[in-house]
C-alpha cells in the first residue's frame, strides 16, 4: 500500500482527512495522517523493503466509540494492524485517538 492509497481509504470513512494538519480550522471529528519513520528490511547493504511507519490520528469533540470503531474497521479491512494510543488535549478540547500503521513494500 503507498501514501496515496493510505489517503484515499482515510476518505472513505466520511470525515475530512489532512496529511499533517489542516490548512483552516475543521470541526471534529476528523483525521489527519503522517509518516513518523522507516524501518526499511536491510539486506546486503541495502534498503531491500521499504517499511514506513504512519501515525493516523482522529479527533473528536466527546469520546466517540463509533468514530473510533470506523477507522479500526477501514485499517482491519486494509490488512494494517495497528497500535492504538489516546489523549485528550486540554489546550484544544479534543481526544485525540493515535493509530500507529505500518506501510510494507509502498
Amino acid at each position: 500500500m503507498t501514501q496515496t492509497e493510505l489517503f484515499q481509504a482515510l476518505k472513505s470513512i466520511g470525515f475530512p482527512v489532512a496529511y499533517g494538519e489542516f490548512s483552516s480550522q475543521v470541526t471534529p471529528p476528523f483525521i489527519t495522517y503522517q509518516f513518523a519513520n522507516s524501518n526499511d528490511l536491510i539486506a546486503d547493504n541495502i534498503n531491500y523493503v521499504s517499511i514506513e511507519n504512519f501515525q493516523v490520528e482522529l479527533y473528536t469533540a466527546k469520546k466517540d466509540l463509533a468514530a473510533e470503531q470506523k477507522v479500526q474497521d477501514k485499517l482491519k479491512e486494509l490488512g494494517l494492524p495497528y497500535r492504538k494510543f489516546e489523549t485528550f488535549l486540554d489546550e484544544e478540547k479534543v481526544y485525540q485517538i493515535l493509530y500507529e500503521v505500518q506501510l510494507i513494500g509502498g
